[in-house]
């Protein structure tokens, strides 16, 4: 009986112990990795200049994302997954006057497609007066230079720096930074792009940086040109403005602000000009406001031409604003006959621009900037 019941057992045990190794086998094979697939339901997305929206199905058996590198492009969703996802693509209104262009990239892994984004130009309303001819600009068009230098400063531009208030007891402190973090100048996607932040540990005493760029031109008469979109939030206070070559006094050698705007009132913008005679500190400036639609989410022309009679001021070519020359050849009415030069700045706060306090939620903001040009007249 014993020899019997050895031979029943040991097949068993032997059977237990093969079915052991191959499960043991079939654990330690590798699974195959499942190959990527992702397709676009087209290759390129056409808009007029116009405000637009399309959509695109992007089809795919992982998860996924979609980048733009533009700022004009939006799109929702930017990530999916497996299977059929409607991406909605929504660009901004062109108001230049180029067609422009770019590819956006869906990824699955390592695997890409890319999308085509193709808009008209815009109507671009001519301003300028009759007569007058280009002889300055500063398209911003320029990201890098060919030594791999930033674009800024240059030739064209030089910075104001320094955090002494200005006369209006601004605390920002205006520096030349255009590269790194807290850069407060740069130009991207054709525009300028001047920048005011808040920081976290002051700066030389400052709190707040931003910047001040002059012209390294002057000019006697003209007609001057800005495209913009204007910072909005409390505390902020943009100008595009000019003062004298040859600057010794003020206001006694004259100011022209052909733009201002303080964020606390929003859609407002202001033409002035300062002289001995007529300034804001003995309440005697010549001054006048507009409203506008949209100065913070939209671009919009300021003009001002500048004549031996007059100085006229214009928002989008609606005059608004006219200074006339009283004739009297007296420099303390008309100190307007002599060279003066651009500049853009972005304040924070002061006597006029914080009048309503500075909200340090918005930061950072920034004062966008298509162009800037210089017309005079043909003789």
């Amino acid at each position: 009986m014993l020899k019997k019941y050895w031979y029943l057992i040991v097949p068993s045990v032997i059977l237990v112990g093969c079915s052991g190794c191959s499960d043991s086998k079939e654990e330690n094979t590798p699974s195959k990795e499942v190959e990527s697939e992702l397709t676009l339901s087209q290759s390129s997305l056409s808009f007029d200049a116009e405000t637009g929206e399309k959509t695109f199905v992007v089809k795919a058996n992982k998860g996924w994302d979609v980048l733009s590198s533009v700022d004009w492009v939006n799109l929702s969703p930017s990530k999916g997954g497996n299977g059929e996802t409607s991406v909605k693509v929504t660009v901004d209104e062109n108001d230049t006057e180029q067609e422009r262009e770019t590819n956006i990239q869906v990824r699955v892994q390592d695997l890409v497609r890319d999308l085509t984004i193709r808009q008209g130009k815009g109507f671009v309303p001519d301003y300028v007066p009759k007569g007058y001819q280009l002889v300055w600009n500063d398209e911003f068009n320029e990201t890098a230079l060919a030594d791999g230098k930033h674009p800024l400063p240059n030739s064209d531009w030089w910075f104001e720096t320094g955090n002494q208030g200005w006369g209006n007891n601004e605390p920002q402190n205006y520096v030349d930074k255009v590269a790194g973090n807290d850069t407060v100048a740069q130009i991207k996607n054709g525009k300028l792009y001047i920048t005011a932040h808040k920081l976290e540990t002051p700066y030389e005493g400052s709190d707040y940086i931003s910047a001040r760029m002059n012209t390294s031109q002057s000019w006697l008469y003209g007609y001057f040109e800005m495209k913009a979109k204007l910072p909005g939030g409390k505390g902020t206070w943009a100008a595009f403005w000019m003062m004298p070559k040859n600057y010794k006094e003020w206001p006694l050698d004259g100011e022209i602000d052909i733009l201002e705007y303080v964020g606390y009132r929003p859609d407002v913008v202001q033409t002035s000009i300062h002289t001995e005679a007529y300034n804001h500190k003995i309440n005697t400036e010549k001054t006048a406001t507009q409203g506008i639609q949209g100065a913070e989410t939209k671009y919009h022309v300021y003009g001002l031409k500048w004549t031996e009679d007059e100085i006229i001021g214009y928002v989008d070519g609606i005059e608004y604003f006219s200074f006339k020359n009283d004739k009297k050849n007296n420099k303390e009415t008309w100190p307007f006959n002599q060279p003066f030069y651009i500049k853009l700045n972005l304040a924070i706060g002061g006597d006029w621009g914080g009048l309503h306090g500075i909200d340090d939620t918005i930061f950072p903001v920034d004062y966008i900037i298509d162009y800037v040009r210089v017309y005079q007249k043909q003789q």
